[in-house]
C-alpha cells in the first residue's frame, strides 16, 4: 500500500469522472440544463470537464472566482451572490468584456446600482432574482412578493431579468429521501408559481433555476414541472454528509483524506496529523465527530486543534504509530478551500495534482 505525505486530500479520478458523467446524464434525460456550482471544487480543470460533459455554463459564489474562470476561457458564468460597491463594479466591467456574466439579487436597491452601472457601460445586465424556498437565507417569498419585486426591477433601464433562482440548502437537514424529494418538488413549484404570476403581468422569464446537490438527485421527479436549470455543486466529490443522508453510496465518494497516526497519549485516544486546517470545523447532525474514518466504525474524531485530530477509539493499542487512516470529510466544499492543491489518484496511485485555482477568492 502506497505511503502518503500526510495529511493528503485525495480525489479518486475514476469516481470523480463517474460522478460528473452520471449527473450530466441525469440532467440531459430530464431535459434540464446543468449549470454546476464550482465553489465545491474551485478547479478550472474540473469545471472544463463539467462543460465537456454538457454543462451549459457554470455557477460561482464570488466575483473573484468568476475572474479566475473567465481568465481560463470559461465564457458563461452565473455569479450567485450580489456584487456590490464601486471596486467590485469596476472589476465586473472588465470581466464582462471576457465572458457572458449573469448576476443575481433579491433587492431593488442592488438592481438600481446595476442599472446605473449598465448605463455607464451602455449595455444590458442579465439578472436572476433569488427566491426563498425554505432555507431562509437570501430571497423574498415566492409568489406575489417576488413577482412584485421582479416587476419593479424589470422597469429599470439596462436591466433584463432572465431567471428565477433558489437554493434549497435546508434539504441537508433531512436524511429521508422522500423528504428531500418533497423539498425538490416544493422548490420547483414555488418558482413556477411565481413565474405564473409574472406571465399574467406580461413578463417572460427564460430560466427557472434550482439549486443544491440533495434536490438534484430528484431531477427526474421535477422534469415535467417546467424547471429549466439546476446548479448542484457537492455532487462532484461527495462527502460524509451526503453519505450519511443516504443520498449517495460509498462508491460515489471521490474525496477522502489520508492522515497518519502520530500519537497514542492515553488509553482510548490516538492523535492524527489532520486538524481543523485540513478537516475543517464542520460537523454533521447524522454522525459524531469531524469526519468518518473508513474501516474503523467505532472511532470518533471528537476534537480538533489546528494541526491535531484527537480520536476516541476502543483500544489505542490496535493502532500503530505511523499507520495511515482514510477519512471521509463531513463537508467537501470547505475542505477544498483549505488546500492549495488536491491529490489526484487512480487505482490508489498518484496521477496528477489538481490545483485549487480559486482558493481564497472571497471577494
Amino acid at each position: 500500500m502506497e505511503q502518503w505525505d500526510t495529511p493528503s486530500v485525495q480525489i479518486d479520478l475514476d469516481v470523480l469522472d463517474r460522478n460528473l458523467r452520471e449527473t450530466a446524464n441525469a440532467a440531459a434525460r430530464a431535459g434540464v440544463k446543468l449549470r454546476p456550482h464550482t465553489k465545491t471544487h474551485k478547479s478550472v480543470w474540473i469545471a472544463k470537464e463539467q462543460l465537456r460533459y454538457g454543462a451549459s455554463g457554470i455557477t460561482v459564489a464570488k466575483l473573484g472566482e468568476a475572474e479566475v474562470m473567465a481568465e481560463a476561457g470559461i465564457d458563461d458564468i452565473l455569479i450567485a451572490f450580489p456584487v456590490i460597491g464601486a471596486p467590485k463594479l469596476e472589476r465586473l466591467g472588465k470581466l464582462m468584456e471576457k465572458a457572458k456574466i449573469t448576476l443575481s439579487t433579491d433587492d431593488l436597491e442592488v438592481a438600481r446600482q446595476w442599472s446605473s452601472f449598465g448605463r455607464s457601460l451602455n449595455r444590458e445586465i442579465p439578472l436572476y432574482i433569488d427566491v426563498n424556498t425554505g432555507l431562509n437565507r437570501c430571497g423574498k417569498e415566492p409568489g406575489e412578493e417576488t413577482a412584485e419585486l421582479v416587476k419593479r426591477i424589470s422597469e429599470l433601464p439596462h436591466i433584463r431579468v432572465t431567471g428565477l433562482m433558489t437554493h434549497s440548502g435546508h434539504a441537508y437537514g433531512f436524511n429521508n429521501s422522500d423528504a428531500v424529494r418533497e423539498i425538490a418538488k416544493q422548490e420547483a413549484e414555488s418558482l413556477l408559481m411565481t413565474n405564473r404570476k409574472l406571465e399574467e403581468s406580461g413578463i417572460s422569464i427564460q430560466e427557472i433555476s434550482v439549486g443544491s446537490t440533495p434536490t438534484s438527485k430528484f431531477v427526474a421527479d421535477i422534469a415535467g414541472l417546467g424547471v429549466t436549470e439546476m446548479r448542484p455543486g457537492a455532487y462532484v466529490f461527495g462527502d460524509g454528509g451526503q453519505w450519511a443522508m443516504g443520498l449517495i453510496g460509498q462508491e460515489q465518494l471521490a474525496m477522502t483524506i489520508v492522515a497518519t497516526v502520530v500519537g497514542r497519549p492515553r488509553p482510548g485516544t490516538i492523535i492524527i496529523d489532520a486538524g481543523s486546517k485540513t478537516l475543517s470545523s464542520d460537523v454533521s447532525k447524522y454522525h459524531p465527530g469531524y469526519g468518518i474514518i473508513l474501516g474503523h466504525s467505532g472511532a470518533v474524531i471528537e476534537r480538533l486543534s489546528e494541526e491535531h485530530g484527537i480520536v476516541k477509539v476502543a483500544d489505542s493499542n490496535t493502532f500503530e504509530i505511523g499507520q495511515q487512516i482514510r477519512i471521509v470529510p463531513n463537508h467537501c466544499c470547505v475542505v477544498t478551500n483549505l488546500q492549495d492543491r488536491l491529490t489526484g489518484v487512480r487505482n490508489g496511485r498518484f496521477e496528477k495534482w489538481l490545483p485549487v485555482d480559486t482558493r481564497g477568492q472571497i471577494r
